[in-house]
């Protein structure tokens, strides 16, 4: 598409013709010696004397020429541009990070695949969904971090979700140590996250037991989440029911997700409700990207710039080649003398005229 930067620059179109109705032409003098004898000297010198008066020949190229390259100079004046295809760029608005609990206790085989009726480990049941759960989320950046006696950091932020669900096949139960630190996952997520330009930060904790084994307590990790705008969804998969390290504490899930404006979900012993936890999760947080659309740009001005100095150009040297064919071509001839009788009549008027002026 094209278009004029400058649009207003055509306005300047008349001003010729203002200036040629309003402004009174332009007229010079010179100075002259008046010769009474002109005419004379002239016929005495074989010469046909002009009319007097300069008078300037017509000059329809010239006149043909010159609004043309008025109008050339007005059109770069309006800068013309011809405008691209739009390009669209896409950033993602939202950084994922998964927490996985990878304590001993997730070996529990008490999770039932619906579809097969086989009986699974919880991190097998776990690792399935989380992959479907990514390959939904080509928008957002997503990482892995894992937690057991410590919390580590499996994966960065990264939208290369295929390297990212590598590194989730790798993890191991008992790879983080048999016990549970909640606190120190949500504080080295906060830490992971910290840099990150994207509005929306989100973690979704997975655990199957209590904490305890964090430097942090979770709660207060929460409140640290909450202030660097980390929203963060609980996920448990434990017996509350059961004693000791096994035994998942649902309430201090949910008081996290409290604090940071998040929600907490239950699991039972189906991979069917884990699918159903991650739809919801899928549903409340969608695929967010912030998409910047532009349109490039070139600028044409330079076109009807230089068809203007190019017209000019070849005005002057046409004009130049006429004035030198029409030239006369004469023979250097030698110095004109009077005749006797001519000088003495001229002498006798000069001093005639020069009486006269006495």
């Amino acid at each position: 598409m094209w278009k004029f930067d400058f649009p207003w620059a055509f306005l300047l179109l008349p001003v010729p013709i203002l200036v040629w109705w309003l402004v009174p032409a332009y007229r010079t003098t010179a100075s002259a010696v008046r010769v009474p004898f002109f005419h004379e000297l002239a016929d005495a010198a074989g010469e046909t004397p002009a009319p007097g008066g300069v008078r300037l020949r017509s000059n329809w190229l010239q006149r043909l020429m010159m609004p043309l390259l008025w109008a050339l100079l007005v059109v770069a004046a309006a800068k013309p541009v011809l405008v691209e295809p739009p390009v669209t760029h896409e950033e993602p608005a939202r950084d994922l990070m998964l927490a996985i609990d990878l304590s001993q206790s997730m070996s529990s085989r008490d999770f039932v695949s619906v579809s097969t009726g086989e009986r699974m480990d919880r991190l097998t049941a776990v690792k399935r969904v989380v992959k479907d759960f990514v390959a939904h989320r080509k928008g957002d950046r997503i990482g892995l971090v894992v937690f057991g006696q410590a919390a580590y950091p499996q994966a960065p932020l990264t939208l290369d979700h295929d390297s990212a669900l590598v590194l989730l096949d790798q993890m191991q139960i008992g790879m983080a140590g048999p016990r549970t630190a909640i606190g120190d996952a949500i504080g080295l997520t906060v830490k992971l996250m910290d840099n990150s330009p994207a509005p929306e930060k989100v973690l979704i904790l997975l655990t199957d037991g209590n904490d305890t084994a964090s430097a942090i307590p979770p709660e207060q990790a929460a409140e640290i989440a909450k202030g660097h705008k980390l929203v963060i969804h609980t996920i448990g998969i434990g017996d509350p029911e059961a004693t000791g390290e096994d035994r998942v504490d649902l309430e201090a899930l949910q008081r996290i997700s409290d604090i940071t404006g998040g929600r907490a979900f239950r699991a039972l012993g189906k991979e069917e409700d884990l699918v159903d936890v991650y739809r919801t999760l899928d549903r409340i947080t969608p695929e967010k990207v912030k998409r910047e659309i532009y349109r490039p740009q070139r600028d044409f001005y330079w076109i009807p710039l230089a068809a203007a100095v190019l017209l000019l150009t070849l005005y002057h040297c046409l004009a130049l080649l006429t004035a030198t064919l029409r030239a006369p071509r004469r023979d250097p001839a030698p110095a004109r003398v009077f005749p006797a009788k001519v000088r003495n009549e001229v002498s006798v008027k000069v001093s005639t005229g020069a009486n006269h002026g006495n």
